[in-house]
């Protein structure tokens, strides 16, 4: 245990760790892989023990790797669309993409800033983002805000996680509990999303019933439907009707 705590101690003052941070939280962003945070909680739960790596360098690398990986997305759903690879047609898949599909058309602020914190569901927002046309600038701009807010919120974990008295002197099971605090929160966050998008679309709904009575009320105060009995013949029709 002894030694695996110093080989990955050692890893984690390594400067090219960074590159390889950068590129696993680039492909993150357009591949549904492992969860990239749990690399942010772990590596946050190793500084508190060594001091490394840079928080610093390892929050801006976090930062600039999902933002770009986002982007990709972005542009692979807007050249490709949401069919072209076969991993991307398995129902568990396209279920994620039309459940994107739907949220996106109906609130796509919020679903594109809330989406990073779900560890796949990000990767269906992104590509539908783009397949569906929504405006790239404002995609870019409301992702940024969702990254930085994300980062923030991983190394707050891991840093929160490792900081058990009792962790002190076990770097490598503080990374463990941390990573295992960072899953059940995760879980927990996702649910409560899925949640406020659901309560959501129950309010939605609602206003929308409203609506509907008011314009109904509205045809009926403007243009009042004619009587039943309108539609009879009046006498002096019949009297003027020729016989045979």
């Amino acid at each position: 245990m002894e030694s695996i705590n110093e080989v990955i101690l050692h890893a984690a003052g390594q400067w090219w760790i960074y590159p390889i941070l950068l590129v696993f939280f680039f492909i993150d962003g357009f591949a549904m892989v492992a969860p990239s945070e749990t690399l942010i909680v772990a590596l946050a739960a190793y500084w508190r023990h060594s001091g490394e790596p840079n928080l610093w360098i390892l929050g801006l690398t976090a930062l600039i790797g999902a933002i770009a990986g986002d982007n990709m997305a972005y542009m692979l759903g807007r050249k490709i669309g949401t069919e072209r690879w076969k991993w991307m047609r398995r129902p568990k898949v396209q279920k994620v993409f039309g459940w994107a599909r739907h949220e996106l058309d109906k609130r796509g602020a919020v679903l594109i800033f809330t989406a990073r914190y779900i560890p796949w569901g990000r990767v269906a927002v992104n590509y539908v983002s783009g397949s569906t046309g929504f405006r790239h600038r404002t995609f870019f701009l409301l992702d940024a805000f969702a990254c930085l807010t994300w980062v923030g919120y991983s190394l707050g974990v891991g840093l929160l996680a490792s900081s058990f008295p009792w962790l002190h002197h076990n770097p490598l099971l503080s990374v463990v509990v941390a990573v295992v605090f960072a899953l059940v929160l995760g879980v927990a966050l996702d649910h409560s999303i899925t949640l406020f998008h659901r309560w959501r679309d129950t309010v939605d709904a609602r206003k929308a019933a409203a609506r509907a009575a008011a314009d109904h009320e509205r045809e009926l105060r403007e243009h009042p439907h004619p009587h039943a009995d309108d539609y009879a013949p009046r006498e002096h029709e019949s009297s003027t009707t020729p016989r045979e």
